[in-house]
């Protein structure tokens, strides 16, 4: 079997640009939550958001022209600054690499042509597109492969990874650029949580997110965009590419089971876990650090903690587990990817980032959720589980690279 390697990240979110700034942020404890401001707040329940501020277009100003900008909505340029960002990153050589071996996979739920995006009314087939990210990406760097977008809820960018990690074993590619964004906020969007009781009503952003909590109510929605690219060993070590670490494992499946409500006890989840690491050929003892699905929400919080006692035993009690959805938001489409980059910073740097606004502990989750403060912790390999509505899980694996 192809061992698959990471070579290059790229990101942008409500706390960084980039991602060595979101990283950053994560370390040092930062909230991206604000009062939103890209929507009037009239009949909404909910009032806060992890909103990606303008600053991020100069980003995506110096990987993109002005004309493919303009034919891509918000949404779709924090994917396309994230691209341009890992593309660089991963140091490729396109006028001597075979592009017709590198392939694009984007998570994408909703590209969000709507509302503010309305006052703009140009390229309207275009920004409609869900395909158009990673059109835009094949076009402009001249990747052959497989170019196509998936939606699968919460986990659409960590099927991506797995998908890919697929097409790099089997020989379709020998790299794929794989990655999500997450959806503006929107009216639609908020109403649409909020009919569900998903979201947090709390209106302090400073406390409005709290996994893990006794009083925990809620997620909140976060925009921002990540893009990991994958490779073969063999291509990475042929071209001196500098490799961050393997993807050793992934799991795809379905709970068959609800629309908005995971199986009871976790099961579902611990089935994601367990086949993620049998697909890496490993055992719960070497797993170092677990980046949580972690929603704020009652029903994930608490199975999510059973599925991991239930994977782990007694050793889920010396593992870190947090969720960067308290810094960052619940960033949908994009939050497999940008928490894969997570756990990559981790095992690079033996900090494992915080779980931010952890107060009143609930007495039924009684893991290491590593509140509030980073902690040093030696990463060798580490997993992240993404669970998505509609039962959609998955769990990627990564291990330090020898």
């Amino acid at each position: 079997m192809k061992k698959v390697v990471i070579t290059g990240i790229g990101a942008v979110t409500a706390i960084g640009n980039t991602a060595a700034d979101y990283w950053e942020g994560l370390i040092a404890g930062k909230c991206g939550m604000r009062t939103i401001t890209r929507i009037p707040l009239d009949n909404h329940d909910t009032t806060v958001a992890a909103e990606v501020d303008d600053s991020f277009e100069a980003e995506a100003s110096k990987y993109w022209k002005k004309r493919q900008l303009n034919a891509a909505t918000t949404t779709t340029r924090m994917g396309m600054a994230s691209a341009g960002e890992a593309v660089e990153d991963c140091g490729i050589d396109t006028s001597s690499y075979d592009l017709s071996r590198v392939g694009v996979i984007y998570g994408v739920i909703d590209n969000s042509y709507e509302d503010y995006e309305l006052e703009k009314p140009l390229n309207i087939t275009l920004k409609k597109m869900p395909n158009e990210l990673p059109a835009l990406i094949s076009i402009k760097y001249g990747f052959g492969g497989p170019a196509f977008n998936l939606s699968t809820a919460c986990a659409s960018s960590a099927y991506a990874l797995a998908i890919g990690k697929q097409f790099i074993e089997n020989g379709t590619c020998d790299m794929v650029v794989c990655g999500g964004v997450s959806n503006t906020v929107t009216h639609l969007v908020i109403s649409g949580f909020n009919q569900l009781l998903a979201m947090s009503v709390n209106p302090d952003p400073e406390t409005a997110a709290r996994p893990f909590t006794k009083n925990r109510d809620g997620f909140i929605m976060g925009e921002g965009g990540g893009t990991v690219i994958i490779e073969s060993e063999e291509s990475a070590k042929a071209r001196g590419a500098k490799i961050y670490c393997e993807l050793a494992g992934a799991s795809m499946c379905s709970e068959a089971h609800n629309l908005t409500a995971p199986k009871t006890d976790g099961t579902g989840m611990s089935v994601s876990m367990r086949m993620a690491l049998e697909n890496a050929n490993m055992s719960p003892d070497e797993i170092d650090y677990i980046n949580a699905h972690g929603t704020s929400t009652g029903l994930n919080d608490l199975y999510e903690t059973k599925a991991i006692r239930d994977v782990f035993g007694r050793r889920a009690y010396d593992i870190p587990v947090s969720s960067v959805k308290a810094s960052i938001g619940h960033t949908l489409a994009a939050g497999g990817a940008l928490e894969a980059i997570a756990c990559i910073k981790a095992m690079e740097t033996g900090i494992v980032p915080p779980t931010l606004h952890y107060d009143e502990p609930d007495p039924e989750l009684d893991l290491n959720y590593v509140p509030n403060k980073a902690q040093k912790h030696t990463v060798n390999a580490a997993i992240s589980n993404s669970f998505g509505f509609g039962g959609h899980n998955a769990t990627l694996v990564f291990r330090k690279y020898e």
